[in-house]
């Protein structure tokens, strides 16, 4: 017999004592009790349950005789296996059935049973609970091959890959005795030995019976030191169902030192006052009609009781005397297991039940005269509604109810220290409370968890791989199950930053990725800065050359009456210069951060000042065309030839450029904007041009307008006059075409600051060469060859 499950059997013995004892509880009704074993073994069941319900000298199921002492409720068994076996039979009797070991079963098969109460939570998810804590995705599992193992697996493996955790393997576990032969020995090798070494799990469930550990235990000695000793063979064993028992069973003939550091669910339970005196007082002499207290007194002192025919001997005879306390901890524990505070329970919610039918029928039938006469007639059936119903504070000061039939428990974690001695102790390390406040029913205090001493104290890793670091996200292996996996970096653009990532991310438009695909960093915002040295550089040469206009101009004003600034109207020369200064002066405007005021002025102002320009280097090119012509005889072009056609021309030109900006700036305006994408790791402070259309019109234009006056000139350059500027112009309209054809590849090939730095440079270089074309040759004879400034000179010059 495996000696703890006595203390069941005394936990029910002083549940009923209790009650029988308080005059409130059951008053004129005494409670006993029946205890039958079923040996694991479905025969055994079905007889016990048959025993239970149609008691008589002569076995007849169906056939009930001594009704006063027929059962109202029944509790057991301590494994799902027996529990569902005796409800095969106590179901079609409406027989209440309050069952207090672990099971494994979905709720949806134990609500098929109606007269089936659950006293224990599904064990199955408490242990993905525990694996899931941990962190372990591979964890192996060995499994008794009954229905019981079956239904576990079953519920188990979904929960463990709905939390990304799997099997990577399951083993059955031979559950009853089989003859130690060769033949045993091949099969606990090619089943469980063998892929115990080549798995990767650190961790390994077993779920079983108490007589689990027969089978694993002959597998170690099988095995021999290959098992034992090899450090990369001792894993976490996480002990599920009631594989607890068999340890005490077998720790004076076992090494349990291979199970160091185990970890396994225990019922909750509270302190009873009164249940260690009750132990305490335990004699076999006092218990009548007590057939296991014989064998359980034999098997826990190491004695036996003499038989009447044999004489007493002085060693290994039971005297009677001895006491349980005496006893070590893993043989019979003083304070209340688990399994025995929920048999306590039990009887407790079979009595509350018992009272509310008396207090029930009481108001309906007072005339009767004792409350004993109220049970005469009372039908197992009938307690289920009182059953359903129960609610009550225990002596412990716990709440007891039933939701669904299913007693709302809590566990405790305890863990396995094993001692050279031959010895272990129970930890308690955590608990798992569901009435608790969300987020704190699952607590473990891993400080306190002895591991096996290879993974020296540190908790084990239990994974198919090494996990993938921030940087790389999981592939799947072909093949595999889904928690094995390759390592694969992030893509470009993209990061992970946790562990075992299953993809990575895209970062955020202001964020970049790091070098190492880990994390994303925030993006700086560019733009062409006047204090970095490409904005400063621009800067000095648009004023540079804003100074160099103003100087020409200064010298064209302070010579306005020589005759080669009165040439080729005077006025347009000065239009010419002033717009110059400005273009130059606009540039300015581009750099620096954008805003609403520079974004709204950049492009017009560019727009219409340029336009300018190019009307006033068109009519300076007309002018020398028109002039040409009067000079043929009988020509009416002489008509022409004054300021009004120079004049008309560069008004026409420029206001036409001026309504498409008007147009452009009413409807849909520049503003400042932000380009998060051209750029990886910067954020382009820019102006959006708002219509495009508008944009693209007031461009072409302009570069219409300048294409025109390089045809115009380039015909006009070699006519005959001796104030022909076509020559100079061509050249320079040349210069300003080749910038801004050269502008557009170079544009859309760079990006950022840089993109803004072209365009600057593009306004000052093309500026800068009508400048330099136009007005540095008059420059120089007006201040340095003043001789040649003469009308006389001008004249006798042949195209000048």
């Amino acid at each position: 017999m495996t000696t703890k499950n006595y203390q069941n059997a005394l936990a029910l013995e002083f549940a009923v004592k209790e009650i029988d004892e308080n005059a409130k509880m059951l008053p004129n009704i005494s409670l006993g009790f029946h205890v039958y074993e079923s040996y694991y073994d479905d025969w055994m069941t079905y007889h016990a349950t048959l025993n239970l319900l149609f008691r008589s000298h002569r076995f007849v199921p169906n056939y009930r005789c001594d009704t006063e002492k027929s059962p109202k409720a029944i509790i057991g068994g301590l494994s799902s296996e027996i529990s569902f076996r005796m409800a095969d039979i106590l179901d079609l009797h409406k027989v209440p059935q309050l069952t207090y070991g672990l099971f494994a079963q979905d709720e949806k098969d134990i609500r098929q049973l109606p007269s089936f109460y659950h006293m224990v939570l599904n064990e199955a998810q408490q242990t993905m609970r525990l694996i899931k804590h941990f962190q372990w995705t591979w964890v192996g599992l060995f499994v008794v091959d009954n229905d019981s193992g079956e239904q576990f697996s079953r519920s188990l493996e979904p929960s463990l890959t709905q939390n990304g955790i799997c099997l990577a393997f399951i083993e059955t576990i031979l559950s009853r005795r089989h003859e130690v032969s060769m033949d045993y020995f091949n099969y606990v090798i090619s089943r469980a030995y063998l892929p115990f070494i080549d798995s990767k799990a650190s961790a390994v469930i077993l779920y079983g019976r108490p007589t689990t550990i027969n089978w694993l235990m002959t597998l170690v000695s099988v095995a021999g030191p290959g098992l034992k000793e090899n450090p990369s063979l001792r894993k976490v064993w996480i002990m599920a169902g009631h594989v607890d028992f068999a340890l005490t069973f077998l720790q004076r003939s076992w090494d349990f030192g291979f199970f160091q550091g185990a970890i396994f669910f225990t019922i909750h339970s509270e302190k009873l006052a009164g249940f260690q005196k009750f132990l305490q007082n335990v004699k076999p002499c006092r218990t009548e009609g007590d057939g296991f207290m014989k064998d359980f007194w034999e098997q826990a002192f190491e004695c036996s009781f003499p038989k009447s025919e044999e004489p007493m001997k002085s060693d290994g005879t039971c005297t009677g005397e001895e006491r349980l306390e005496n006893l070590p901890g893993p043989v019979f524990e003083m304070s209340m297991t688990g399994h025995s505070y929920s048999i306590y329970n039990a009887v407790y919610a079979v009595a509350h039940a018992l009272q509310s039918m008396s207090t029930s029928r009481s108001r309906h039938r007072p005339t009767m005269d004792s409350q004993g006469a109220l049970f005469q007639d009372l039908q197992p059936w009938q307690l289920h509604p009182f059953l359903q119903g129960i609610l009550f504070n225990n002596s412990a000061g716990e709440t007891v109810y039933f939701n669904n039939r299913e007693m709302v428990t809590g566990f405790d974690i305890m863990n396995v220290v094993t001692f050279p001695n031959n010895s272990f102790l129970k930890v308690k390390v955590g608990s798992l409370n569901p009435h608790a406040p969300e987020g704190q029913e699952f607590i473990i205090h891993e400080d306190r968890i002895v591991w096996p001493r290879v993974f020296k104290q540190v908790p084990p890793t239990s994974v198919c791989n090494d996990p993938c670091q921030p940087g790389y996200h999981k592939e799947k292996k072909e093949g595999k199950k889904f928690c094995c996996y390759n390592c694969v970096p992030c893509q470009e653009g993209k990061t992970a930053n946790q562990k075992d990532m299953d993809n990575c991310n895209t970062c955020p438009e202001d964020q970049y990725p790091s070098m190492d695909h880990d994390q994303c960093l925030p993006k700086i915002v560019s733009f062409l800065s006047y204090e970095e040295p490409l904005g400063i550089s621009l800067t000095i040469v648009a004023l540079s050359f804003s100074l160099s206009t103003s100087l020409v101009l200064a010298i064209f004003i302070r010579h306005k009456d020589t005759p080669i600034v009165k040439a080729n109207n005077r006025d347009i020369t000065y239009t010419l210069l002033v717009s110059l200064l400005l273009c130059f002066l606009c540039s300015l405007l581009f750099l620096g951060q954008p805003n609403k005021t520079t974004c709204f002025l950049q492009q017009s102002a560019f727009s219409i000042i340029f336009t300018v320009a190019v009307s006033c280097v068109l009519a300076k090119t007309i002018t020398v065309v028109v002039a040409f012509m009067a000079t043929i005889p009988g020509s009416n072009m002489r008509r022409w030839v004054g300021k009004r056609l120079t004049n008309s021309v560069v008004l026409s030109c420029s206001l036409l450029e001026a309504a498409i900006c008007v147009v452009w700036l009413a409807t849909s305006p520049p503003f400042p904007d932000f380009d998060r994408k051209s750029l990886s790791r910067e954020i382009m402070a820019q102006c959006n041009e708002g219509s495009i259309l508008l944009f693209y019109i007031s461009l072409g234009y302009m570069g219409l307008l300048s294409f025109i006056s390089l045809i115009v000139a380039f015909l006009a350059r070699k006519l005959p006059d001796s104030f022909n500027e076509a020559k100079f112009i061509t050249f320079s309209m040349l210069v300003f075409c080749s910038v801004w054809l050269s502008f557009i590849p170079t544009y859309l090939s760079t990006k950022g600051k840089y993109m803004v730095a072209v365009e600057v440079f593009s306004i000052q270089a093309s500026s800068a060469g009508l400048l330099a074309c136009i007005f540095f040759p008059k420059c120089y004879i007006i201040v340095l060859r003043p001789d040649l400034n003469k009308r006389n000179q001008i004249i006798g010059r042949k195209n000048y």
